[in-house]
């Protein structure tokens, strides 16, 4: 079965940022939010809101993690860090510049220095919380707190703001083969959580996220540089994922709807959400 060729014209749409997120919550989609998603879908809930209100905190959501789980932004802003924040601990806060304000509590690491403007999914630092730890305030054990503050000041449960969240949509390049924004999102995601990549989860790739797939294409047989400028022996290693996802065309590193198709199945699996 020959693979249907793509124009570069049809390849640089998927460059284009994605700019609204939408979230998803009891099996419908729920109000887009813009510039933001759910970056902790994959680690379990450890301390729900009602859990802080009921012992008399102003609320939060906790996220049991290991100390060292890198951090991504929700959505892009400007970066303060607060060293020994009381019982939070190490705190990290973004201000976004729709007015509302994230913070992680309990680092054992700050990665970006104050004032430093930051993407969604770019990783502020690292979760921290061991009892007694540097960094963990009153944290009796590993895990991420995390809430929001809204342009009022009002302290705020981000899965309200956010919905309850799969974080990132399906993309439809599955269906139709064209490579978009949340195809970019999802791969960068993907490269977040298993390859190393720290830039945003902003659907716009550059020489950052194609240094982390041509990474992650060395286990199908990629062995050029790791230059972050793909050519045909980086899309060769993606065509030989994508015929593990239903792809069966020739491995010639030309990228066309078919390659498309399987690597976004691969993509497209819900640990990547």
């Amino acid at each position: 079965m020959t693979d249907d060729r793509i124009s570069r014209r049809t390849l640089v749409r998927g460059t284009v940022a994605a700019g609204v997120v939408t979230a998803f919550g009891a099996g419908r989609a729920q109000a887009a939010v813009p510039g933001f998603y759910h970056p902790f879908t994959g680690y379990p809930i450890t301390g729900t809101w009602q859990d802080h209100l009921n012992r008399g905190s102003l609320g939060g959501i906790d996220f049991g993690m290991a100390v060292g789980t890198r951090l991504p932004a929700a959505g892009g802003g400007v970066v303060t860090n607060t060293p020994y924040n009381g019982t939070g601990g190490h705190t990290v806060t973004i201000r976004h510049d729709n007015g509302y304000r994230t913070q992680y509590l309990h680092l054992s690491q700050f990665l970006l220095a104050n004032g430093t403007r930051v993407g969604m999914g770019g990783v502020v630092g690292l979760s921290g919380g061991a009892a007694g730890a540097p960094g963990s305030g009153s944290s009796t054990g590993p895990h991420l707190h995390w809430h929001m503050i809204d342009p009022s000041g009002t302290r705020i449960n981000p899965l309200t703001y956010l919905g309850s969240g799969t974080g990132l949509p399906k993309t439809s390049t599955e269906q139709d083969g064209i490579p978009g924004p949340i195809l970019w999102q999802r791969a960068q995601n993907w490269l977040r959580i298993e390859h190393g990549y720290t830039g945003p989860i902003d659907g716009a790739p550059g020489t950052s996220t194609y240094a982390a797939l041509q990474r992650a294409m060395r286990a199908y047989g990629y062995t050029g540089p790791i230059d972050g400028v793909p050519g045909a022996n980086t899309w060769a290693a993606v065509q030989r994922l994508a015929a593990r996802w239903g792809y069966t065309g020739p491995i010639d590193g030309v990228m066309g709807p078919n390659s498309w198709r399987g690597f976004a199945r691969f993509l497209n699996q819900d640990k990547y959400d």
